[in-house]
C-alpha cells in the first residue's frame, strides 16, 4: 500500500547555509485533467530500469520478508499468487493517460517479469478502480492508493469494509483483487500507484524501508517498478513455487531459482545480509514524522527514528532515511547538523545496491542548500549527478526540480541562454510530475526564491 505521498521534493531549503526556509510539497490535490500532460513513454522513451544490484542471498531474504509479512507486522502463513493467465480491467472515473500507462506497465510485466498479464474490458482478476480522493480518504485516511483481495469493485468493498474475506493472511490462490487509486491526481502519481499496487496485487504485499532499489518502499523515492521488482515477480511465478507453500518451503527453493534467473547475483553472495526485521517502533517513528503537521513534531519523530537507527547500528537505507528526515525537519539554527546529516545520508546511499535514486533525492536537497548559499558550481555538479537517475527512473517531479535548480544557478553565472533553454525543457516534466502548468510555474518560482539577494 502506498502511504500518503511522501513529499520527497519538499522543504528544498533546509536549515544549512541559512538559506530561506521554503516548504515545497508535491501537491496531492492536483486537478484530474492536466493541461499539456503527456505519457511517461512520450517523455522518457523506452523503459531503462536499473538492474538489481543485490546479491542473490540478499534477494532471497528480501523476498521472504516482502512476501510473508504485511505492513502491519502480521505474518502471512502461506505463499499466495494467481495461477494461470491474469486479466486486468480499469474501472471508475478513469483519468486521461491511465490506459496508456497501464498498457506500458503490462508490456513491462510481460517482457521483464515474463508474466501472462493482459488488459480486458470484461470481468478480470485485477480491477483497478479510480475513485475521487475525498471518497478514498473517508474510508482509508492514510493511503494514497491500496490493494485488497476478494472484491472487484469499490462498492463491494464499501459494503463490507471489515469483512473476513479481505484478510490477506487467509488468501492461498488469488482469484480477484481490487486496486483502489485516486481519479483526481497528476499523471506521475497515477502512474506510481499503478506500478506499486498492481505489482503488489500480483506478488509480495509488504513494503520495506531497508531496500532502496524497490518501489515497495514507503520512502517513495522509487516511483516506477524497478529491475529488482521485476526479478522478484519473476521469482514469485516460478514453476517451482506453488500457492500454499510455507515460508520454509519457499526459502528452500529460492537459492536455485535465483541462480537460474539472476546468475549475476551469485557472485555477490559474500556481501553481509541486512539485519532484519525492522523494529516496529522505528516504523512508527518514521510514519509519524512523515505524517506530522508541523516541523517541530516532524523533527522530534525523526530524531526518535535516528536514535533507534544508531542503537541498532544500521548501515543501510534505514539509517540513511533517518538522517534524511532529521535534516528535512531540522529547525532554524541547526543548519550545520542538517547539512552533515544530508552528506552522511548521501554517502550511505552511494555504497548501497541500487542507491543511485535515493541519493539523487538527497542531492536535490544539497543542491538547494548550495543554491541558497551562492555556491553555483556546486549546484551544477550535484544536479548533473542526480539528473541521470531521475530521468532513467521516469520521475518528472524530481527531474524538473533538478533542472530548475540548475537553470537558476546558470542564470546567476551569467549563462542566461542556457538557463532559459533548460527552463523550457523542464516544463513537460514538471507538468507530468506536479499536475498542471500553474503548478509547474509555482515550482519555478519557489526555486527562484531560494536565492538570497
Amino acid at each position: 500500500m502506498k502511504g500518503a505521498v511522501f513529499p520527497a521534493l519538499c522543504a528544498l531549503a533546509l536549515a544549512a547555509c541559512d538559506a530561506p526556509r521554503q516548504s515545497m510539497p508535491i501537491s496531492t490535490e492536483a486537478p484530474a485533467v492536466q493541461s499539456r500532460a503527456v505519457s511517461s513513454a512520450a517523455l522518457f522513451g523506452p523503459p531503462r530500469p536499473f538492474a538489481p544490484a543485490r546479491s542473490n542471498a540478499q534477494i532471497a531474504q528480501d523476498i521472504l520478508e516482502l512476501g510473508f509479512r504485511l505492513e502491519s507486522g502480521r505474518e502471512i502463513p502461506q505463499f499466495s499468487r494467481f495461477e494461470g493467465p491474469v486479466s486486468l480491467r480499469l474501472s471508475g472515473d478513469v483519468p486521461p493517460l491511465a490506459a496508456t500507462e497501464t498498457d506500458r506497465l503490462i508490456t513491462r510485466l510481460r517482457s521483464e517479469a515474463r508474466l501472462d498479464v493482459r488488459r480486458s474490458d470484461a470481468a478480470a482478476n485485477i480491477v483497478v478502480e479510480f475513485v475521487p480522493r475525498a471518497q478514498m480518504r473517508r474510508m482509508v485516511p492514510d493511503a494514497a492508493c491500496f490493494v485488497i483481495p476478494n472484491v472487484s469493485s469499490w462498492a463491494e468493498f464499501r459494503a463490507n469494509p471489515r469483512g473476513a474475506h479481505l484478510d490477506w493472511t487467509q488468501v492461498v490462490t488469488r482469484e480477484k483483487v481490487l486496486v483502489v487509486t485516486p481519479s483526481d491526481t497528476n499523471v506521475q502519481e497515477m502512474r506510481d500507484c499503478l506500478h506499486e499496487e498492481v505489482t503488489q496485487a500480483l506478488g509480495p504485499l509488504n513494503d520495506l524501508f531497508r531496500i532502496g532499489e524497490t518501489i515497495w518502499n514507503d520512502d517513495n523515492f522509487q516511483t516506477s517498478a524497478t529491475g529488482f521488482d521485476m526479478l522478484a515477480l519473476r521469482v514469485w511465478y516460478h514453476p517451482d513455487l506453488r500457492p500454499g507453500m510455507s515460508r520454509e518451503d519457499v526459502a528452500a527453493r529460492l537459492p536455485a531459482i535465483l541462480a537460474q534467473l539472476n546468475p549475476r547475483g551469485q557472485g555477490r553472495s559474500a556481501v553481509p545480509l541486512d539485519p532484519v526485521p525492522t523494529p516496529m517502533v522505528w516504523n512508527v517513528a518514521i510514519e509519524n514524522a512523515l505524517g506530522s503537521s508541523s516541523r517541530r513534531r516532524g523533527f522530534n519523530f525523526a530524531q526518535d527514528a535516528l536514535r533507534i537507527a544508531v542503537a541498532e547500528d544500521w548501515r543501510d537505507e534505514r539509517m540513511a532515511f533517518s538522517l534524511f528526515l532529521a535534516a528535512r525537519y531540522a529547525p532554524p539554527g541547526e543548519g550545520e547538523q542538517a547539512l552533515n546529516a544530508l552528506v552522511s545520508a548521501a554517502a550511505i546511499y552511494a555504497n548501497r545496491p541500487g542507491g543511485e535514486v535515493p541519493r539523487a533525492h538527497v542531492e536535490l536537497h544539497l543542491a538547494a542548500q548550495a543554491l541558497g548559499a551562492g555556491q553555483y558550481p556546486l549546484v551544477l555538479r550535484l544536479t548533473d549527478a542526480a539528473m541521470g537517475p531521475a530521468r532513467r527512473t521516469e520521475n518528472g517531479a524530481l527531474l524538473s526540480s533538478l533542472m530548475l535548480l540548475r537553470a537558476q544557478a546558470l542564470e546567476r553565472m551569467d549563462r542566461q541562454a542556457e538557463a532559459e533553454q533548460l527552463r523550457r525543457d523542464a516544463v513537460p516534466f514538471a507538468i507530468f510530475g506536479f499536475g498542471s502548468e500553474e503548478a509547474a510555474a509555482n515550482r519555478r518560482a519557489e526555486i527562484a526564491a531560494l536565492i538570497r539577494e
